[in-house]
């Protein structure tokens, strides 16, 4: 399937990895080709997606497309090269469930054919040195001024990332998304292709899901690093579930949906449906709270994104505040890092993940990097933040040999 999809200048593959919290509607969707126009500006998505009504459409939104949501300006430059935001209508769509491959093409004899055809050894990921863009002594210096910020009052919390980076590089993207899916496998996991752009991506949570009324939003915030050891394990799980400094991150995001939720929902219909839920996945165990609710008539999809984007979990609050502090701490555009990546069906449901844990690769320059962040708050240690930091990165570096 991998090697098949090569060929494609665009495509999209999602897979969940056979999780089944707030399950997907199937095990994996594959987007190939683009069929017909391709929107790839914030103005005109509301009538693209009406043009486009009763289709498969699948895409991003970057970081930055919070500069034309809430009127603000970034510097930073992306290296990466997504565009601001991306959603096409593809040619060949592919629903795999665990048992099963539904194949929607002009001739799906053919394409199963020339899937079966392309089934051959991916190389192995080379071995990458990353660079930091920012050194240790320098991130613990920043997080002490953002905890000052929060002493302040000019915030509560702060999603802080940095950049690790390597350039003049050559990979194989689909052996690397192998690779990562055999060390990390996450439920909102994606190899995604615009052209010389490539998103690698072990995400572990979702932004937004909207099924017929509902809409739902899935924050995690709070990480704690498994142990081989099951006892200790166990001890780790309970010490996530309890910690104070993790509820207080949880709960401040949580807050923030909620607030997104009510300019866009019934009044009263929002509701949380799961507080500091514990999660377990390969890497770490994960603190992820569920929040709903049921969206008013005549809103529609650029609505919803207008209210939610960027999501809280990797911005913080107040939102605007923060975005503006994010613009002057970080060293470089987030570009499609912690933006979404999903689809929309034909009925008018989509649902978008949190571009974290991903690797992001332009193929004409060679430029590979990837991100890594916390929440800050009153409660953080900046020594315990950068820990975490390292921890979010383990899973990518183990692919490209950096143990």
């Amino acid at each position: 399937m991998l090697n098949w999809l090569k060929r494609f200048d665009t495509f999209c593959f999602l897979d969940n990895h056979s999780y089944r919290y707030e399950p997907h509607s199937v095990e994996c969707l594959v987007a190939a080709g683009i069929r017909g126009a391709a929107s790839q500006g914030w103005e005109g998505l509301s009538q693209f997606l009406r043009e486009r009504q009763g289709s498969w459409l699948f895409g991003h939104l970057n970081y930055e497309l919070k500069d034309r949501i809430h009127s603000l300006s970034s510097k930073r430059s992306d290296r990466v090269g997504f565009p601001e935001l991306f959603f096409f209508e593809p040619q060949i769509l592919l629903e795999i469930g665990e048992d099963s491959m539904r194949i929607c093409a002009s001739d799906p004899s053919a394409v199963f054919r020339e899937i079966e055809a392309s089934v051959s050894m991916l190389p192995e990921s080379p071995a990458i040195r990353f660079q930091p863009r920012i050194s240790r002594g320098e991130y613990l210096s920043i997080i002490r001024r953002l905890k000052e910020h929060i002493h302040r009052g000019d915030c509560y919390e702060i999603n802080f990332c940095q950049e690790f980076f390597a350039e003049n590089v050559q990979i194989d993207p689909a052996a690397t998304y192998r690779k990562l899916s055999a060390v990390s496998p996450n439920p909102f996991s994606a190899l995604y292709r615009v052209g010389h752009c490539w998103l690698i991506c072990a995400s572990p949570e979702r932004f937004l899901k909207k099924e017929g009324e509902r809409i739902v939003s899935q924050p995690v915030k709070g990480t704690a690093k498994r142990s081989a050891v099951a006892e200790e394990d166990i001890v780790r799980k309970k010490r996530l579930r309890e910690s104070q400094k993790e509820q207080a991150e949880n709960v401040m995001v949580v807050d923030l949906v909620r607030n997104d939720f009510s300019r866009v929902c019934e009044e009263g219909s929002v509701r949380v449906d799961e507080l500091y839920g514990i999660y377990s996945f390969p890497q770490v165990h994960q603190m992820i709270s569920t929040v709903s609710g049921m969206v008013r008539k005549g809103i529609d999809m650029r609505d919803i994104i207008s209210a939610c984007f960027p999501m809280g979990s990797m911005t913080g609050a107040p939102k605007r505040r923060v975005m503006q502090l994010i613009e002057e701490y970080e060293k470089t555009a987030r570009g499609i890092f912690s933006g979404a990546l999903g689809y929309i069906s034909p009925q008018g449901d989509f649902d978008l993940n949190v571009v974290i844990r991903s690797i992001m690769y332009n193929e004409k320059s060679g430029y590979l990097s990837f991100q890594a962040g916390s929440g800050i708050t009153h409660y953080s240690d900046p020594e315990l933040e950068w820990e975490e930091c390292m921890l979010k990165a383990q899973a990518i570096r183990k692919v490209f040999g950096e143990e």
